[in-house]
């Protein structure tokens, strides 16, 4: 593993059915990148687990992909900010009883906290930021690492920042966070360096989400680009086409 940051290779064009009888899940699978990435992952082929704190998000989603008679998916509902050791592994029983293995994980969810100096940063904020993004995560990978050994080649992805790799003023817990999670991913992948498990990063970069805009309020969106454009990185890291590739941080941007 190497400091290096790579990107998506020129030219990339996933087949149609990539991720055909792969079993992901996605955690944030209700809004933004979330949601994009289980509906783009449905429509190549996967059997998506939806994992997000709002139900009523989770089953628009939900609905989304049975419209398009994709293959059906699973909703299970689960805030971060309270789940233990505990919740993680009774989700480890229930997804080994229905599907009996995992071929990926996209750690998508997030929580911002505040943007604000570190002197008057609330405590509690963040606590709750570090559970969500580093403690959430670790928790949830730990648990299911045994269905992902079942697996004959599955991919653990990870959400990474530019404010994770070199911090900025009024970043707070968000910073800190994902640069605990980039570490958490280089970690993991090297323990698993020889195995059927390869462990990477995607920074998304600025991106027309709800999360970007509540950072910039007075940007314009229309600026940005969509989750959508982002999708072939996504499925890149996903699908066979990486099996050599672990330990690596990707910009989508």
């Amino acid at each position: 593993m190497t400091d290096a940051i790579e990107t998506l290779p020129a030219g990339y064009q996933p087949e149609n059915q990539l991720l055909q009888d792969k079993i992901i899940l996605v955690t944030g699978a209700g809004s933004g990148i979330g949601r994009v990435a289980a509906l783009t992952f449905a429509r190549h082929g996967a059997t998506v687990i939806l994992l997000g704190r709002t139900l009523q998000k989770l089953e628009a989603v939900y609905d989304e992909i049975e419209t398009e008679n994709l293959a059906q998916p699973a909703i299970y509902p689960m805030n971060f900010a309270g789940a233990s050791e505990h919740d993680f592994t009774e989700m480890c029983n229930i997804l080994e009883q229905e599907f009996g293995r995992l071929d990926g994980i996209l750690h998508n969810a997030s929580e911002l906290g505040d943007r604000m100096p570190l002197s008057g940063y609330a405590s509690d904020t963040w606590n709750r930021v570090m559970q969500v993004n580093v403690n959430a995560p670790f928790m949830l990978t730990k648990a299911l690492l045994p269905l992902l050994q079942r697996a004959t080649s599955a991919s653990i992805v990870f959400t990474g920042s530019s404010v994770g790799r070199k911090g900025r003023a009024y970043w707070g817990a968000y910073a800190a966070s994902k640069a605990a999670q980039e570490n958490l991913m280089q970690t993991l992948a090297d323990e698993l360096e020889d195995s059927n498990i390869r462990v990477n990063s995607i920074n998304p970069g600025a991106t027309r989400t709800e999360m970007r805009a509540a950072a910039y309020p007075a940007e314009d969106p229309t600026t940005l680009k969509t989750p959508e454009d982002l999708m072939p990185l996504y499925l890149y890291l996903m699908g066979k086409d990486c099996n050599d590739t672990n330990g690596k941080r990707f910009n989508a941007q």
